[in-house]
């Protein structure tokens, strides 16, 4: 069984989005209910956040975009530059411990403390770009990590497969001109869907061209459709590239019981896309994976898809 690193912090419950948002605290208690039900706490190296050191923050976000976030939260305000990225004053600090969790949890996978991890954090991160905040996400944690990878542990080829049903506009952005980092995006497609982005045609800019690759999914398309892509063009794609370590934003608003969107992806669908993704990091990247959350909005449904989530990590087969 594969030692499995397992991030929850209560301290991101204390991120206050306000009545009826749907990034909610609720949801990271949802999934730790699914995890503890699930008998797999004893079976986890559990993991506690960090605060992250401002050049990981900065080696994404640009300075003054920092200082606007901190100062709107120290001084009261609700919103961040759209009205529904709702914070409270605990808000600034709180994005500083889920990027520095997650940088903890990728430290402890390259030192082979832990073979892979899932992050449950919030607030999320894959909208947020370099200066603006989008989506219910400040600081790009999965940008920050791959950051961190090149520039503390020299990871020359990095991996990133964002399963989030909206596109990470934010993490596209942010490695779009960069030919060491492939992102690859499944996600509802963008006519449909927020934010708008993530077109079959973006495919990088400059040196970066090539590395980039989106698949957006059209309403309705389901199991068979994420099947497909994976297969035919997921696979090949990574074959090509071969990472060193994979990177998941790990959104589970596809699911066909979440009001976010219509994609109908069921658990069982979720559970072979995951599998996927493991499979890939064993065979180029050593099984180095850290999956961090991103959407996610059914309450009931997010305890069974984040057991199956880490079990499938763990390398346990998933009950019938």
């Amino acid at each position: 069984m594969k030692r499995t690193g397992y991030l929850y912090d209560l301290r991101y419950l204390l991120h206050d989005t306000g009545p009826y948002h749907p990034e909610c605290a609720e949801r990271l208690q949802a999934i730790h209910r699914g995890i503890e039900t699930g008998g797999l706490l004893p079976l986890v190296k559990e993991i506690s956040a960090v605060k992250a050191d401002m050049r990981w923050i900065e080696a994404v976000h640009e300075p003054g975009y920092i200082r606007r976030f901190e100062e709107l939260c120290l001084s009261g305000h609700r919103t961040f530059d759209f009205p529904d990225n709702q914070m409270c004053p605990e808000t600034y600090e709180i994005a500083f411990l889920a990027a520095g969790g997650v940088i903890e949890a990728v430290r402890r996978v390259m030192a082979g403390e832990i073979d892979n991890a899932f992050c449950v954090v919030r607030p999320p991160g894959h909208h947020a770009e370099v200066n603006q905040a989008m989506g219910f996400c400040y600081f790009n944690n999965i940008a920050i990590a791959a950051r961190y990878l090149q520039e503390e542990w020299g990871v020359a080829r990095i991996g990133i497969f964002d399963f989030d049903v909206h596109h990470g506009n934010g993490t596209q952005h942010v490695f779009e001109q960069d030919p060491t980092v492939f992102y690859y995006s499944c996600h509802e497609h963008p006519t449909f869907a927020f934010p708008g982005t993530g077109r079959s045609f973006e495919k990088g800019v400059g040196p970066g061209l090539g590395t980039t690759r989106n698949w957006p999914v059209l309403p309705g398309q389901g199991d068979d459709e994420y099947r497909k892509l994976i297969e035919t063009d997921l696979w090949p794609a990574f074959d090509a590239f071969k990472p060193e370590v994979v990177l998941v934003s790990c959104g589970f608003d596809a699911h066909e019981e979440d009001d976010m969107s219509d994609i109908r992806l069921t658990t069982a669908g979720y559970s072979y896309v995951m599998e996927q993704i493991v499979a890939i990091a064993e065979k180029y990247a050593g099984g180095r994976i850290v999956s961090v959350l991103e959407g996610g909005y059914c309450l009931a449904r997010l305890p069974e898809l984040a057991r199956n989530h880490v079990q499938i990590l763990l390398g346990k087969d998933i009950p019938a």
